[in-house]
């Protein structure tokens, strides 16, 4: 844990440069204004802005694949090179051509640091930490913004805030240390490494990162992620140990899971409670009641919801939504199966129904081996771990998921026809372990169930997990077109689209001309400040108060998670950003005017730093397949950059056309539209593997259709 904290600190380094970088730029913008005297063009003052969002475009545009041939290290190492000649140009810039350059060789810095630190850090992190991790960008920026403000408030109070070459070539001190750090501690992502066949080292950064000897159960996940299953399917299972099945229940279909422990693999006995169920027809009951929820978003919320009192869990909502295909919800809600209809008939009741596992529940819907044992066990048993002893342990993948793989008893292991699938199960938390004083105990579990990626002779073979020849292929165009990578892809852009149409970065861009026109120096004329002083004090205490809105949104974003806290957050950036359109409207005095608009920018960018933040870029590393992440997520950091220009370049034209009432006003009806959209369509990923989401993503595609 310690070593996956300072390897996400070190990555982050570069963020801490570019929130530094967007601070100082705002503050010395005048001074450059004056140098060059563009004061009657405000399309210079802008191009200078957006230029490195420009830098950011174009980089972003071809990062993905070189970050697939070369790995995600490189790329840090790269942005840290190119922020240390951009602030060597800076601090030299002789004429505004060659400062013009630097900004846009910075620019290409920070879309490398933007697009890959996130992804870095999400393919390094476990599971339950991810969102803690991932927060850290987003807190050395904050650090960034407030240390480059404060730098530049001392520097107008000593009156050399003129010396503007400074200010902008000093980023070049710490972006020399983040590019030894790159160099010389940094490990590659063990899931990359993975990747390209290079087992023996991904195990290695693993082991670093992890900080123990045994890391075969992630391994196999890992390598299990590199191929996303195809034709995945819902079941639910009674699992129990090997050597506790009567003749009756030798008769019975069964199979076997494969766990994979310090000490090979184990087996186990699994009894089907039902057949395969698909992404079929969705049931619009219950929490979906609008066509417009995305089943995705349905199918994880019920995977966090909390017990309820009628033992309501993780996946008791399934069976109502999904279906088999073809088939309307009436007929599965016909009736349990009988005691002599036979096992392999598919269920038509709920998947995860109470009814089918509560200790005195209706023992009908289980196989008939099992109805007779059910119905005399009772109380609470062990959970998965402890039915496999040590071997159970190693292979919990977070959030209570663990891997397993499975084959039809007698039939062959030949996975090209089938037969070999990866399980991902989860245990029921309610009754869900019976035990029985003469033959031990049955877990009920519900999974995910798909091709795996792993040959099932290397995985009977000791030694360690890898992945088949077509698992380490690279990607392919088709692989976008996958139902599941097109809807996370929607997510993944419709979010950052989201984020940047709120205005925080031209807030940020522009802090000190904005709280100038709202009169804040009538608050610091007292103190001897000048306007322009003032307003940068404001900007440094703002960014001083997004930093423990950052570590607030560290401690909860494991916990209230990632769709809580923006559904959290957004109705306080709507009424911010209203206030301050009304107290530009309405005829109040310069003091209150004042007050009340640094108050909402307060509240605003602090609330901002703890929601639409972090959460887009933490989102958007999560939600894609190994095997194409690195081509998902500079289409999304595209999206960013592309929106990012858009709103920082037309603001000194919005502000001098329609007033910073009118801006704010349209920054106001975007934060509508984001709340209704993480509303409908954004999922809650918090701590499930990255490998479980992509697999709900893929369940939810489907059922779309």
């Amino acid at each position: 844990m310690n070593s996956a904290v300072l390897v996400a600190l070190v990555a982050a380094v570069g963020n801490l440069i570019q929130g530094w970088d967007n601070a100082v730029v705002g503050g010395v913008i005048a001074h450059i204004k004056r140098e060059f005297r563009w004061e009657d063009k405000p399309s210079m003052v802008g191009l200078t802005v957006a230029l490195p969002l420009i830098g950011a475009t174009v980089i972003t545009m071809c990062s993905g694949g070189i970050s697939d041939w070369v790995g995600r290290r490189p790329m840090l190492t790269a942005s840290s090179v190119v922020y240390i000649v951009s602030g060597v140009l800076m601090l030299w810039s002789p004429n505004v051509y060659l400062l013009l350059f630097a900004r846009l060789l910075a620019g290409c810095a920070i879309g490398l640091a933007v697009t890959f630190v996130p992804m870095y850090i999400s393919e390094m992190a476990p599971p339950e930490v991810r969102g803690l991790l991932s927060t850290i960008p987003q807190f050395t920026y904050t650090g960034g913004l407030f240390a480059g403000n404060a730098f530049v408030f001392v520097m107008s109070m000593l009156g050399n805030a003129s010396s503007w070459r400074l200010i902008l070539g000093i980023l070049f001190a710490p972006s020399i240390v983040f590019c030894a750090l790159t160099i010389f501690y940094l490990p590659e992502s063990p899931r990359w490494l993975l990747s390209k066949g290079r087992a023996t080292e991904a195990n290695k950064a693993l082991q670093r990162l992890r900080g123990k000897e045994d890391v075969a159960g992630e391994m196999a996940l890992l390598v299990e992620g590199l191929e996303v299953g195809g034709g995945t399917t819902i079941e639910e299972y009674v699992i129990g140990p090997q050597g506790m099945m009567d003749e009756e229940e030798q008769r019975a279909e069964r199979e076997e899971l494969k766990m994979l422990g310090p000490d090979g693999v184990t087996s186990m006995v699994a009894l089907r409670v039902s057949e395969s169920i698909t992404a079929g027809a969705v049931d619009h009951q219950g929490r979906q009641s609008s066509f417009m929820v995305d089943p995705v978003v349905t199918l994880m919320d019920s995977v966090h919801e909390k017990m309820g009192e009628q033992g309501n869990t993780i996946f008791s909502r399934l069976g109502s939504m999904l279906s088999e295909q073809g088939h309307d919800h009436e007929e599965y809600a016909a009736g349990a199966l009988s005691e002599s209809e036979d096992t392999r008939t598919p269920l038509r009741t709920p998947l995860m129904s109470r009814q089918t596992t509560a200790v005195g529940g209706n023992a009908s819907h289980m196989p008939r081996s099992f109805s007779h044992r059910s119905s005399r066990i009772g109380g609470h048993g062990s959970r998965l771990p402890s039915m496999a002893g040590e071997v159970g342990e190693s292979v919990g993948i977070g959030g209570g998921w663990q891997l397993a793989w499975k084959w039809k008893e007698g039939e062959g292991m030949d996975s090209r026809q089938g037969s070999f699938r990866r399980v991902y199960l989860h245990e029921d938390s309610f009754h869900s372990s019976w035990k029985d004083p003469a033959d031990g105990e049955f877990i009920k579990a519900a999974a995910l169930v798909s091709q795996s990626a792993i040959s099932p002779q290397q995985l009977m073979r000791p030694g360690m997990v890898r992945p088949t020849a077509a698992a380490t292929e690279g990607p392919r165009l088709r692989d976008l077109l996958e139902p599941g990578v097109k809807n996370a892809l929607l997510v993944g852009m419709g979010i950052q689209m989201m984020q940047q149409f709120l205005g925080i970065n031209a807030v940020l861009y522009y802090t000190p001309q904005i709280l100038e026109q709202a009169g804040v120096q009538v608050l610091l004329s007292d103190l001897g400040m000048s306007s322009e002083s003032a307003s940068l004090f404001i900007s440094a205490v703002m960014t001083l108060l997004m930093l423990p809105s950052v570590t607030i949104a560290m401690k909860l974003m494991d916990s209230s998670g990632r769709r809580g806290l923006l559904l959290m957050t957004n109705p306080v950036l709507t009424a911010s950003l209203i206030i301050l359109v009304m107290v530009r409207v309405l005829q109040v005095t310069d003091v209150i005017k004042a007050a009340v608009s640094t108050a909402s920018v307060l509240f605003y960018s602090s609330f901002f730093a703890m929601g639409y933040g972090p959460i887009p870029n933490i989102l958007c590393a999560e939600i894609f397949p190994t095997k194409v992440r690195a081509i998902c997520m500079p289409i999304c950091a595209l999206t960013f950059w592309l929106c990012n220009i858009v709103v920082t370049y037309t603001l000194p034209l919005m502000l001098s056309s329609i007033g910073l009432a009118g801006c704010f006003s349209m920054y106001a009806l975007a934060s509508l539209i984001s709340w209704a959209f993480v509303h409908f369509k954004v999922p809650e990923t918090k701590g499930m593997p990255i490998e479980v989401i992509v697999e709900f993503f893929a369940i939810g595609a489907k059922a779309k259709k």
